[in-house]
């Protein structure tokens, strides 16, 4: 493994399944920590069968599990929670999404685990959390986003609650565990402080992202409702059909770039109005305009309206399909979509490394690796020969 990054020297266990786990290790893994991913040994993380594939290989699998060694470890059972507690022996860091009490059970649970490795961070994400009324339910990112109240709030005002398509809530809590898990690491090694347990549910950060609506209903009394594409803090802000049948995202959230929108799409006398100098003013009058701004887009070409728009320094941007991401020259010059060499599928693009580091720049080794590529190296690291591995693989305990 490469010695590169911030994290260089950070041992991780990803014990996680499906996303929000494995999203968060291979962050840490993209900048430097060397990550092991386990696996049950026959079935491996659902996350292999999400997703297209091509000649055999998952392709969301091959973004996940980069940079992570991956080893078939059945942990129910005793001599697999035997291995796993020598790879905790030599690890900073496990990532664990079981439902809780599930550890305990194998004998694998936090007393065990902080007794061989004092300074363990174990971070726990769930559905729900470690404890209350609802530790024990079966927790995915789809309830946390009911929960949260994100499906209420999402979608056409005339219409039902709305789901996102992909994986919203549980990417969210994988960024939310790389910044709690990190200030954990920096409680220990800094402040010369001791492992401890992240418990984090996939439910608080979803909570976090749509915003002050409980504050709002607690002292105000106001249920927030769907509004569609326009916005209850600012006008105009929609997304808008041009001419060519592209469509465009228009944001105004500083009274500045409301102005200039104004001006773009002919209607400035309004700017000078007492109701326009706020975000809460312009919803009162969204209908006004929306309008005004709809209906100038809709006479001009995409082209010719960003470039307008941003020749004033309005916001604005085209609504992306695949193909135009990948064909973005920005998005190529900041690194934000990479090219990764992969054994079978030979290049393959892919998202970017999260953020930049100017110093200590995070980078991308290899992609996600078959079930079980790595087992007989980890073992062979804990004193494992080859008689031993052997045995463990031929009882299921290993892949």
């Amino acid at each position: 493994m490469s010695t590169h990054g911030p994290l260089s020297g950070i041992k991780v266990l990803d014990a996680s399944s499906i996303l929000a786990g494995p999203l968060a290790a291979q962050i840490l893994g993209d900048y430097g920590a060397d990550v092991i991913k386990i696996e049950h040994p026959s079935e491996g993380d659902a996350m292999r069968g999400h997703g297209p594939a091509k000649d055999g290989v998952p392709l969301w699998w091959s973004e996940l599990a980069r940079n992570k060694r991956t080893l078939g470890l059945k942990l129910s059972d005793p001599d697999g929670a035997e291995v796993f507690k020598k790879l905790v022996a030599t690890a900073d860091v496990v990532i664990e999404n079981f439902r809780p009490g599930t550890l305990e059970r194998w004998g694998i649970g936090w007393d065990t685990l902080s007794e061989i490795q004092p300074g363990l961070i174990l971070a726990r994400i769930t559905g729900w959390g470690q404890e209350g009324p609802y530790s024990d339910w079966p927790g995915f990112g789809t309830l946390a986003e009911a929960v949260s109240g994100f499906a209420h709030l999402t979608g056409q005002p005339d219409g039902p609650p709305t789901l996102p398509p992909f994986g919203l809530a549980d990417s969210i809590c994988g960024v939310s565990a790389v910044g709690l898990i990190t200030m954990a690491l920096y409680h220990r090694d800094t402040n010369g402080g001791t492992g401890q347990q992240v418990d984090l549910s996939i439910l608080e950060p979803m909570m976090l992202a749509v915003g002050p609506g409980l504050t709002v209903y607690d002292q105000l009394g106001i249920e927030s409702t769907r509004t569609g594409n326009l916005s209850v803090n600012n006008a105009p802000r929609n997304l808008y059909r041009c001419a060519d049948g592209a469509w465009v995202a228009v944001s105004t959230s500083a009274t500045s770039i409301a102005e200039r929108v104004l001006r773009v799409v002919g209607h400035p006398e309004v700017i000078d109005e007492p109701w326009f100098a706020t975000g809460q003013g312009r919803v009162e009058h969204v209908d006004l305009l929306d309008g005004w701004v709809a209906d100038w887009i809709q006479q001009r070409d995409a082209d010719d309206v960003i470039s307008a728009f941003t020749d004033a320094s309005a916001a604005i941007a085209r609504v992306y399909t695949p193909r135009d991401i990948l064909d973005d020259p920005h998005l190529k010059a900041t690194g934000m979509i990479t090219t990764v060499k992969d054994d079978v599928l030979g290049d393959v693009v892919m998202h970017g490394v999260l953020g930049r580091l100017s110093e200590t720049p995070g980078q991308i080794q290899f992609t996600g690796r078959p079930l079980g590529h790595d087992t007989q190296d980890c073992l062979g690291s804990l004193g494992y020969d080859a008689d031993a591995v052997e045995d463990l693989r031929s009882r299921g305990v290993i892949a």
